[in-house]
């Protein structure tokens, strides 16, 4: 196994990495809207925060070696349902392979977040 770090995404708010890779995988953490530089959460809507999740696994993933285009499945969590169409339109923006998932609706994500998406993903 191999841990994943990068200073292009947010450091582990939790004793936790980033993402592992076990053989030609990668498992990344739960990616929530924080600023890399600064650790302060960006937007206030779902459609704000979910680039910056977007960016961040991005960042996770090519640090690992591999890229959004190679991931096979997600798992998001919204913390309100209401907000899943907005949510699609920028998750189609970045994961154009169209790979399996799951979206599910939380009470509550880590420091009052919107969304959170975690990604398993091929090295090639």
């Amino acid at each position: 196994m191999i841990k994943v770090h990068t200073d292009k995404a947010p450091a582990a708010i939790g004793p936790y990495s980033q993402a592992m890779v076990v053989g030609n995988l990668v498992y990344t953490s739960g990616q929530i809207p924080l600023d890399p530089v600064s650790g302060e959460m960006v937007g206030e809507t779902v459609t704000e925060q979910a680039h910056q999740v977007c960016k961040n696994l991005k960042a996770v993933l090519e640090e690992a070696g591999s890229s959004l285009e190679n991931v096979v499945k997600t798992t998001c969590f919204l913390a309100d349902m209401a907000d899943f169409a907005a949510f699609n339109a920028v998750y189609a923006e970045y994961f154009t392979g169209h790979p399996a998932r799951s979206c599910v609706a939380v009470k509550t994500l880590p420091k009052g977040a919107l969304v959170e998406v975690e990604a398993v993903a091929e090295i090639k």
